[in-house]
């Protein structure tokens, strides 16, 4: 996946490396390895208090086998990241810049500056050129 999770409770901002889920029908609670999405009906953990986890009386506990240690950035993380660096970092052709039609175009809200001087602005990054 994308980003590391973190615990559901509340206060706690470790690293979700299990998920609960509630079966109400049949009393049961189920804790198993973190789940690819995080579902509305879920709730991530940590591995404290996955370990500490308590239902209320009369509720059986389904504990599936997790690796309690937070999940390591997977190659599909680092690699998107490093496209995401590539894509800013190359150079865009420009067209030639005409004047506006209209006063309103060129105070035009998240209007792009293209200045070489003060850097090409793409969404919130600015490539600064090189001196």
């Amino acid at each position: 996946m994308g980003l590391t999770r973190q615990c559901s409770k509340t206060g706690c901002r470790r690293s979700a490396v299990a998920t609960l889920t509630y079966v109400y029908a049949d009393q049961t609670a189920v804790l198993g390895p973190l789940a690819t999405y995080a579902e509305p009906h879920t709730y991530d953990l940590c591995g404290q208090h996955a370990e500490r986890l308590t239902v209320p009386r009369g509720w059986d506990v389904v504990r599936l086998a997790f690796d309690p240690s937070p999940p390591a950035p997977s190659s599909d993380d680092l690699l998107a990241l490093a496209d995401a660096v590539r894509e800013a970092g190359r150079p865009r052709s420009r067209a030639p810049l005409s004047p506006p039609s209209s006063p309103s175009q060129s105070s035009a809200p998240g209007a792009a500056e293209a200045s070489p001087a003060t850097g090409a602005r793409r969404g919130h990054l600015r490539a600064l050129p090189n001196n």
